[in-house]
């Protein structure tokens, strides 16, 4: 089967000479302005690490639901602890999707006794991603012709967020919901550890769902509204889902790794004067990261 996303390897852009960090720029932009997905490979994250937190994720998820809702907190819009099933919806969608999730940040987080390492693999991993997703912020901004450390100036200390999502069997036939209704992310970009069934799906210019299937070790990444929104719809912020499995795959369920990179709430996201043309007109009133943030967490019913 042909791939619908390109591949880029992070290494390149690391550990690289000057041509290959080029190349890898160049890869990147091309992937985000036209495809608004990217695999990618030789990224330096520890499939140990990957592996462990998985498993601290589904004995928390394992855990009885009465457990669980001791961790969902009253006021925090579903940025920090559990949210349960069937409270987030797609922005255009009043169906809730089917699942269940548990979020961390850069403090203030939830530990759960009950799911040992949960937080302590959690906050590793957090860390892990954040410094592959800024990499690919660098090569981002070196590809809009904007000082290097254009984003990491904004990403430091940002709202970024790791989500773990639980996708439990499907019991009855869903009245019309899927496991995440047709959405795109809020944020600058997203990358996600392979989730441990398929099911996620991108929807091209022409307004067909393909899937999307990664490799063993690749993590999908994806531009965010926020970055979309900034460069003035030149990079894509692709509508994506993830669709119910065949009726015979019901009984399992499905757990995937996100996270979510957020600036801080004071980054302007005014477009860049750069990306706007006679072609490309201006296409969004200036607003900041914190106020589009709480926007779109109204929209999805989670404030």
């Amino acid at each position: 089967m042909s791939r619908t996303i390109p591949t880029v390897n992070v290494s390149q852009f690391v550990n690289g000479d000057a041509n290959d960090r080029q190349f890898f720029v160049t890869e990147l932009g091309r992937a985000f302005s036209t495809v608004g997905f990217v695999g990618i490979v030789e990224h330096g994250i520890d499939k140990s690490l990957i592996d462990g937190y998985y498993a601290a994720a589904q004995d928390f998820f394992g855990l009885p639901t009465a457990t669980k809702r001791q961790y969902e907190i009253a006021g925090a819009a579903g940025q920090r602890g559990y949210t349960s099933f069937g409270k987030e919806h797609a922005k255009h969608s009043q169906v809730a999707d089917l699942k269940e999730f548990f979020q961390l940040g850069q403090s203030n987080n939830v530990d759960v006794p009950e799911a040992s390492h949960f937080l302590e693999l959690g906050m590793r991993l957090f860390r892990r991603f954040e410094e592959t997703g800024n990499a690919l912020l660098e090569a981002i901004a070196i590809y809009l012709d904007l000082p290097e450390d254009y984003f990491a100036s904004h990403t430091k200390d940002g709202n970024s967020i790791l989500r773990a999502i639980h996708y439990p069997p499907i019991t009855q036939e869903p009245a019309s919901a899927i496991r995440a209704e047709q959405h795109e992310d809020i944020n600058l970009i997203t990358l996600l550890v392979g989730a441990s069934a398929g099911g996620l799906q991108l929807q091209n210019k022409q307004g067909e769902w393909l899937p999307i299937v990664p490799e063993a070790d690749e993590i999908v990444v994806n531009v965010g509204d926020m970055l979309q929104r900034l460069t003035n719809n030149y990079l894509k912020s692709t509508t994506h889902r993830v669709v119910n499995p065949p009726r015979e795959l019901w009984h399992e369920p499905r757990l995937s790794i996100p996270f979510f990179l957020h600036p801080r709430s004071t980054m302007d996201l005014t477009c860049l004067d750069s990306c706007i043309s006679a072609e490309r007109p201006l296409a969004y009133e200036p607003i900041t990261a914190g106020e589009y943030l709480q926007e779109r967490l109204r929209e999805i019913g989670l404030k």
